[in-house]
């Protein structure tokens, strides 16, 4: 028997232990973590997922298609003057006032239409795909486990390690998330209480030759690394604090959220952290009837509104903020049609929100078009790749190169500008006092170059991804200041661009994604 065998066989989900092996020869472990630089070092993702498919139409209304909505999904939609306005065309669900003030705090993004192709409406195999990051049946490692394999292809022999004594992510609950599964093991540690840590017993155990003996030993090292990595875990958790007095200690979201402050705040180096919210499976009873603002899924976005509302804040209080980023997730969204029983069902593409202070943009991505007629039983259609918000993660966030970024994806990968530029030495904020952008981006009809100079010339030009000249945006002398060139893009291809930024004080490249006129 393999070890991966034994142990996918081996029920130890008491002790937070179930790995999967793959008889691969590995490099020298890595010294560094992330060393593509020494600013991402310290830097944390929260990932925050919606078991059950989450109805992104009764979550960011898309005002500008109210009317058509209310055709489709009369029994269950918000009434128009309960939405709670973030712009022109967008608005939330009544119940998510925290992250409403989140949103015009510059603390949440919203990435529009995010999904996947040829969405698989089945809960177990689309959370696979959001997991695995892959819609190959066969993949069986997460995209999260393939970056930290990268890293440390060893583990998780000789691990944990005087370099690397905490673990690399933690799932919260009692299951490791098969977002951080590796090649050789889940990077992954559950935690449900900090606090309350166990340990599994004595993790020694002499290998005497025998197929039994070698198995012993094995499990032996797991437990040990269990008991070793819930110390630190623990230690974290008596070492930190927490200072927001808006969590809700009867919202589990909120107390997981909280712990993982207190984790992150005692000097745990986990790089990245797990927490789920179940329920979002909204066929039946969604709203109650003839009260569409209340009801189940109400009650679901204002845990998560407050929770994530709760977080922020405490890390803004910490003066955490500009090392912690976070995304939620959920398998698929709900149908565009309400059912009869004041639900909705299977769907496809949904919103994915962003949360953290050092946010790109706010709005991504245009927003769904609702006909006066549909088809039946039909979802949103995906615009953006769940896969490229990823990969964008990756690149943005723990500065990886895009070309090792590329290589843990199966497609070719679309990068989007959403993360910018936090928490640098103090050497290098004059480099970030203000970042150049396209904005929206991605963008459909229109868009705005946004940019910082000195008193010269400046010359800004559209190029395409092959560098033929689409072009020209400025080409003048400018006075110092802040400056916003807006241009039409409504009768561009498809496709990737970026703007090429000419000028004494520092050239620059900025890339910006069009999408299809709708």
């Amino acid at each position: 028997m393999k070890r991966r065998t034994f142990v996918k066989n081996l029920s130890l989900a008491s002790v937070a232990v179930p790995f999967m092996f793959k008889d691969l020869k590995f490099e020298a472990i890595s010294k560094k973590l992330f060393e593509h630089s020494r600013f991402a070092e310290d830097r944390v993702l929260v990932i925050v997922r919606l078991n059950g498919g989450n109805d992104g139409l009764n979550t960011l209304i898309p005002l500008d298609q109210y009317d058509n909505l209310m055709l489709q999904r009369q029994n269950v939609i918000i009434p128009e003057s309960s939405i709670i306005g973030l712009t022109a065309t967008n608005g939330f669900h009544p119940s998510m006032t925290g992250m409403a003030n989140m949103f015009n705090s510059g603390n949440l993004a919203v990435i529009q239409n995010v999904g996947y192709p040829e969405q698989n409406r089945s809960h177990f195999r689309s959370m696979d795909i959001w997991s695995y990051a892959s819609l190959d049946p066969a993949t069986n490692t997460g995209w999260m486990g393939r970056n930290f394999d990268a890293h440390f292809p060893n583990f998780p022999d000789e691990y944990p390690n005087t370099d690397y004594p905490d673990p690399f992510a933690i799932s919260m609950g009692y299951e490791v998330s098969a977002t951080c599964q590796g090649l050789m093991g889940n990077f992954s540690h559950t935690v449900d209480d900090p606090f309350q840590t166990v340990n599994v017993g004595n993790g020694s155990a002499v290998n005497d030759g025998t197929y039994y003996g070698s198995h012993m030993e094995y499990l032996s090292t797991i437990i040990a690394q269990t008991n070793a990595y819930g110390g630190q875990v623990n230690d974290a958790a008596n070492n930190g604090s927490t200072e927001s007095a808006l969590y809700d200690e009867d919202n589990p979201l909120a107390v997981h959220l909280r712990y993982v402050a207190q984790m992150i705040s005692g000097g745990l180096k986990t790089k990245v952290y797990i927490v789920n919210i179940n329920g979002f499976d909204t066929h039946s009873e969604q709203v109650e009837e003839g009260a569409t603002t209340t009801g189940t899924h109400a009650n679901l976005m204002k845990m998560v509104s407050d929770a994530i509302a709760a977080f922020q804040d405490d890390l803004n209080l910490m003066g955490l903020n500009q090392r912690v980023a976070g995304m939620t997730f959920s398998e698929f969204g709900r149908q565009v049609a309400s059912n009869a029983s004041l639900g909705t069902d299977h769907g496809d593409a949904a919103p994915l929100f962003l949360f953290g202070s050092c946010l790109s943009g706010t709005i991504i991505g245009p927003n769904p078009i609702i006909s006066d007629t549909i088809e039946d039983q039909a979802g949103l259609p995906m615009q953006i790749d769940f896969r490229d918000v990823y990969a964008s993660i990756i690149r943005d966030w723990f500065q990886v190169e895009e070309d090792s970024v590329q290589a843990m994806f199966e497609h070719t990968v679309t990068f989007y500008p959403l993360l910018r530029a936090c928490n640098l030495g103090i050497s290098d904020l004059s480099k970030i006092a203000f970042e150049s952008l396209v904005y929206p981006n991605p963008c459909v009809s229109h868009a705005t170059l946004k940019f910082l100079c000195k008193d010269e010339w400046v010359k800004a030009d559209i190029y395409d991804m092959n560098g033929r000249l689409i072009q020209n945006l400025v080409d003048r002398q400018l006075d110092p200041n802040k400056h916003e060139i807006p241009f039409d893009t409504d009768k561009l291809p498809l496709g990737t661009y970026q703007v090429y930024i000419q000028k004494k004080s520092g050239n620059e490249t900025v890339k910006f994604v069009k999408l299809k006129t709708n």
